[in-house]
């Protein structure tokens, strides 16, 4: 009894002397023994929880803006600067870097086909008014896979695509049939492309002729012209084509529908549509014409 009542004697007077040494009171010492972290770092530990939750379902891809606004999606109170913060100490970074093509300042020849309407006119302000396509390549080891895609302008939306192991003109046509299909335009739409051969095929003119579609083209070796189209490419393969090895074509097939499907139109986040989903973006659209 009398050793217990030594040493907790001489444990108050250490903690009496830390207590002066570090400008403290007893109680808060105490109290800080009890729960070392503070309210805010707790917070800090269960918002950053869900920031990993939100930035893995993105693939890795979003930075702190998007995080954001998915965090004041579910109604959690945070702000973008804190989620910075948070990202950086958890060491969680949005997918940046890919090689951009050299500016070139040539116009290019017009094409022969059909002119170049479209004119860079990239923001439109209704559903299926303009739609551009275009054709990209994915490397696997069973060999190359070609895609093809048609997207709105108005919310960026792909409204087509087609995959296929050879780059003739029914890939295109596989695409465009299918914007055909889901989209149903009641008036004539644009359909912008390059001058690839598949776009100047006879078959190309004819179902542009049938489905009162209206062809519009780049000038000859101007990408520019078709800036929306390669900038998706530029996402795709950024934010998952680069980051994997695809064994086979259908490996690659299901990879890029995947992230077609279930993940740039339903669900990821665009600038240009005020950083919400394409799909999210047109639902509003007609929500708000449907109400005036």
């Amino acid at each position: 009894m009398k050793y217990a009542f030594i040493r907790a004697h001489r444990h108050q007077h250490r903690v009496q002397t830390l207590c002066r040494v570090i400008g403290v009171h007893r109680s808060g010492y105490y109290a800080w023994c009890r729960e070392p972290k503070s309210r805010r770092a707790r917070e800090d530990v269960r918002q950053t929880g869900l920031i990993k939750q939100f930035w893995i379902e993105s693939g890795g891809i979003y930075g702190y803006r998007k995080i954001h606004d998915d965090m004041r999606e579910v109604g959690e109170p945070c702000g973008k600067h804190r989620v910075r913060r948070l990202m950086r100490a958890a060491g969680l970074r949005s997918q940046t870097g890919y090689r951009k093509r050299r500016p070139n300042h040539k116009a290019g020849k017009p094409a022969d086909f059909a002119p170049n309407r479209l004119d860079r006119q990239f923001d439109v302000d209704r559903p299926n008014l303009a739609w551009v396509t275009d054709i990209t390549f994915i490397r696997t080891y069973e060999g190359w896979l070609y895609l093809a895609i048609v997207l709105d302008l108005f919310s960026r939306q792909i409204v087509g695509w087609s995959m296929s192991s050879r780059m003739r003109s029914d890939l295109v046509l596989q695409a465009l049939l299918m914007a055909v299909w889901r989209r149903q335009p009641e008036h004539k739409v644009l359909v912008h492309s390059d001058q690839g051969t598949q776009y100047t095929s006879g078959d190309w003119r004819a179902f542009l002729r049938d489905h009162q579609l209206v062809p519009s083209m780049s000038r000859r070796g101007n990408c520019l012209d078709n800036a929306v189209a390669e900038s998706f490419f530029q996402l795709l393969k950024r934010e998952r084509i680069k980051r994997r090895i695809y064994a086979s074509r259908e490996e690659a097939r299901q990879d890029v529908f995947n992230y077609i499907e279930l993940f740039y139109n339903s669900k990821r986040r665009h600038g240009s549509c005020g950083r919400v989903s394409p799909v999210e973006y047109e639902k509003n659209y007609y929500l708000k014409k449907n109400t005036v």
